[in-house]
C-alpha cells in the first residue's frame, strides 16, 4: 500500500490492472471476484482476468428511514446466502416498526434480484465456501457500501476475503480491514478528495458495458 501517493489513473482498466499486479504477487487459492456494479466492474475484470478467476457481483442496497430516505438503518446485500444488516440501535432510537423493516427488506431483495438479472440473466451466483473471494471497487470515500458488501460475503463463509480497491483514504481503510482478511490498496492520499479526481476518465460504467464485461469474463474463466 502506498501511502500519500498522489497522481492519476488512466481510467478504471489501469486501475484494475494496477491491483492486478499486487494480487498475482499475493498466494490466491481457488479465487472468486466479486465486483460491486457498476463503477467496480471494469476494474475486477482485469483482476478477474490475470487470476483466471470467476468473476461476479455482489449487490448491496440501503435501507433508509420511512420519512427520510437518506438516512440508513439497514442495508441488503445478494449473494448466495442473501445477507440483511440492520443498525438496531438507531432503528430502536427512531421507532422504526417490524412492519416497516420487513417490507423494506423484501423491497430491496427485489431491487437487487431485478439488477441481478439485468446484468446476469439466469446465470447462477458463484459458491463462494471455501473460496478466497476478492471484493473490487473502483474506490472507497467513507467505505459504507463496501462494509456491508464483506460483511455479506463473510456471512457466506469463504475461506478468506479479500479487500482490493485502488485508492481509498486511510481511515477507511484502517475500518475496513475488521471486515477482510486482507486489504490490497495502490494509493491512500492523505488528502482526499472525490474518487473520481484520481482518474483521467471516470466516465459512467452504463449497464450495457457491465453485462458486456460479466459476458467476456464468463467466456474465458471457469468457476
Amino acid at each position: 500500500m502506498e501511502r500519500g501517493a498522489l497522481g492519476f489513473f488512466v481510467d478504471r482498466k489501469d486501475a484494475g490492472q494496477r491491483l492486478a499486479k499486487l494480487l498475482v504477487d499475493y498466494d490466491v487459492r481457488h479465487p472468486v471476484v466479486l465486483a460491486l456494479p457498476r463503477g467496480g466492474v471494469p476494474v475486477a475484470f482485469e483482476i478477474a482476468k490475470a487470476l483466471s478467476a470467476p468473476l461476479d457481483l455482489v449487490l448491496v442496497r440501503k435501507i433508509g428511514a420511512p420519512w427520510q430516505p437518506e438516512l440508513a438503518i439497514g442495508a441488503v446485500a445478494d449473494g448466495p446466502r442473501p445477507f440483511k444488516f440492520l443498525n438496531r440501535d438507531l432503528i430502536d432510537e427512531i421507532g422504526i416498526s417490524d412492519k416497516f423493516l420487513k417490507a423494506a427488506i423484501a423491497e430491496k431483495l427485489r431491487e437487487i434480484e431485478k439488477r441481478r438479472r439485468l446484468y446476469l440473466g439466469d446465470k447462477p451466483q458463484v459458491e463462494l465456501a471455501g473460496r478466497c473471494v476478492i471484493v473490487v471497487d473502483d474506490g472507497i470515500a467513507t467505505g459504507a457500501t463496501v462494509r456491508v458488501a464483506l460483511k455479506a460475503v463473510r456471512d457466506n463463509r469463504p475461506e478468506e476475503v479479500v479487500l482490493a480497491v485502488p485508492l481509498a483514504p486511510m481511515d477507511s481503510i484502517e475500518k475496513l480491514q475488521k471486515n477482510a482478511d486482507v486489504v490490497h490498496c495502490v494509493i491512500t492520499p492523505e488528502l482526499f478528495g472525490a474518487i473520481s479526481i484520481y482518474y483521467r476518465d471516470f466516465r459512467q460504467v452504463s449497464d450495457e458495458e457491465v453485462v458486456a464485461y460479466l459476458k467476456a469474463a464468463a467466456n474465458r474463466f471457469s468457476q
